[in-house]
């Protein structure tokens, strides 16, 4: 017998696993679900809510499945008497505690409390008794942070403290008054958040979502003297599907288009088109800081959550970052140049939206530097999820749709722009125009798969125009701290460094559909929502952002060149250094 496998009885089913599982992983093995409510795989791995409670043989009191490991000859019940009983108890007494106006909750649905009560068939709540109010924080732009809706799971915490070493959240108080808060009891708007979002996507429940802007977008489409021009951004289309029962990663861009024009606006453009114009002005960017040895190692700034990071965490390295503005807001800053005079529109009458992955992105367009002639570049920024919301609301069935284009003449785009929403992606498409412009050739290799795939830092050194180019592309907060720790004491060697603040880039970022622990653990969603983006790569007739005809028309009849005195006005910006905490 191997002495590495154990083998235990679950709910009368023989089952043999390593050493060192855990019961909650045997039971999945032989397809014996036991509810979880603060498990998150890999993440928050504690057992504090004690919903996976088991009965094992032999031993006194209930064992914790999640974190309690097997051991040879264990017969486990998973659904004996005293258990189901037991976990009754514990989630009659977490709903006790909990807002409980599902109705109007934006969770509702998609809640893994709300799950486990449907589950259990709790119908009345036995152990009422006092409740804590608490305030509802809704000062940042970003994430509204309901404590009343908590369940003290931690996940948030976890996802914060572990995943992306930021901790801005913890777990305040004791006994009774302990919370979930901010240094001080801050708004979050006040402390070192990032506005990533990676809370959200770990909370069970409704009590952390984004700062919703439907209500902004509503009477401007139904205002006849507002043109409304709503762009997309890549990492949508292979993830707003799954808000409608599709499949993980589908791609939806055709029915996509279709309901933003049925919801009434009055052009719809893809945010790819603005991608290629940011490597454009990055490649160019970086070919001149390359040639003249200048600020090395260049780190690509397309990302909010990790330009605020970086801003108040190494704000000595700022001279680092690429000048350009991220896509979306160089869009709109030639939306309401370019193409409003092209149309002859009133540039004060466009209203811009952006359907981002991402809530630093609601962030990211009220800086004060993201305008031009008084005017913001986007005018309001909404998620995948709040897309979803807002075709529901129109009662569009969604899933009967036919396909349609992105319009003219702002609505085409490359390969190469459809990468940027998987990390790894902003890198890849830079050297496909940093290669063909330093070598003056149209080169066929422009895969860099090196750059490529589910680790959080990848490293790779790369020979374009005879010379050796050494890359970093990270994505998480955590992984961008060790990459600026070996910047900041010297030890790297990199020219060029991509930095995405969320684990695995923008297709996981903290506006995207929300799926479950159970979804979580078993389905790697990151590597679908990718392998979808990269399939529109391959299937496009344009890969390099720098042959995109779009582009090269705007340049040759506005901008001038990449890095012209009209580019840097209107597709550049300048970052500073920001402090943690608004004490």
């Amino acid at each position: 017998m191997n002495k590495d496998l154990i083998t235990l009885t679950i709910d009368g089913q023989k089952v043999e696993v390593e050493k060192g599982t855990t019961i909650l992983q045997a039971a999945k093995k032989v397809g014996i679900d036991i509810p979880t409510l603060c498990f998150l795989k890999e993440i928050n791995e504690v057992g504090d809510c004690r919903m996976c409670i088991v009965e094992v043989e032999g031993r006194r009191g209930f064992a914790t499945s999640c974190i309690q490991t097997v051991e040879e000859g264990m017969v486990v019940h998973t659904n004996s008497p005293a258990v189901l009983e037991a976990r009754h108890v514990i989630l009659d007494l977490i709903i006790s505690n909990h807002s409980k106006d599902c109705l109007t909750c934006t969770r509702s649905g998609n809640c893994e409390l709300q799950a486990l009560s449907t589950k259990f068939n709790i119908s009345n709540i036995e152990f009422e008794g006092q409740r804590l109010r608490h305030k509802i924080d809704d000062v940042s732009p970003s994430i509204v942070r309901d404590f009343n809706k908590c369940i003290l799971c931690r996940r948030c915490v976890a996802a914060c403290k572990n995943v992306q070493k930021v901790g801005a959240i913890d777990c305040i108080n004791r006994g009774f008054e302990s919370c979930i808060s901010t240094a001080y009891d801050k708004s979050l708007n006040d402390v070192n958040c990032t506005n990533c979002g990676q809370c959200i996507q770990a909370c069970p429940t409704g009590a952390l979502h984004e700062k919703e802007n439907i209500n902004d977008v509503w009477p401007k489409l139904k205002d006849p003297d507002t043109y409304v021009i709503v762009q997309t951004a890549p990492a949508v289309r292979v993830a707003l599907g799954e808000e409608f029962g599709m499949d993980i990663g589908t791609n939806v861009t055709g029915k996509m288009v279709t309901a933003l024009k049925r919801l009434g606006f009055n052009k719809v453009f893809d945010t790819n088109t603005g991608a290629d114009f940011t490597i454009m002005e990055e490649a160019n960017e970086f070919i001149e800081r390359f040639k003249s040895d200048d600020n090395l190692p260049m780190i690509t700034s397309c990302s909010p959550g990790w330009v605020k990071y970086i801003e108040m965490n190494y704000p000595e390295l700022l001279p680092h970052l690429s000048s350009c503005k991220s896509p979306h807001e160089m869009f709109g800053a030639l939306l309401k140049t370019y193409y409003a005079n092209k149309e002859g529109i009133d540039p004060k009458k466009i209203y811009v939206v952006s359907v981002m992955p991402c809530i630093a992105k609601k962030f990211e367009r009220q800086r004060t530097e993201m305008q031009n002639d008084g005017m913001y570049d986007v005018d309001c920024v909404i998620t995948t999820r709040e897309l979803s919301r807002m075709i529901k609301q129109a009662n569009i069935d969604f899933l009967t749709l036919e396909d349609t284009n992105f319009d003219s003449p702002m609505g085409e785009a490359t390969g190469a722009a459809a990468i940027f929403g998987t990390t790894g992606g902003v890198m890849e498409a830079a050297l496909r125009t940093a290669q063909d412009v330093l070598t003056g050739e149209d080169l066929k290799k422009i895969d860099f798969e090196q750059v490529r795939g589910e680790k959080g830092i990848k490293r790779a050194t790369i020979t374009i125009a005879g010379k050796e180019l050494k890359v970093v592309a990270a994505s998480g907060l955590a992984n961008a701290q060790k990459i600026m720790e070996e910047i900041k004491s010297g030890k790297a060697d990199y020219q060029f460094v991509e930095i995405m603040a969320c684990p695995g880039g923008c297709i996981m970022g903290g506006g995207q559909p929300i799926k479950n622990s159970k979804i979580r653990s078993e389905v790697d969603v990151r590597k679908l929502r990718a392998d979808s983006l990269y399939s529109i790569d391959e299937k496009s007739i344009i890969r390099k952002s720098h042959e995109n005809p779009v582009l090269k028309k705007v340049y040759e009849d506005f901008l001038g060149k990449p890095g012209s005195e009209t580019a840097h006005k209107l597709l550049h910006t300048k970052y500073y250094q920001r402090e943690k905490y608004n004490i």
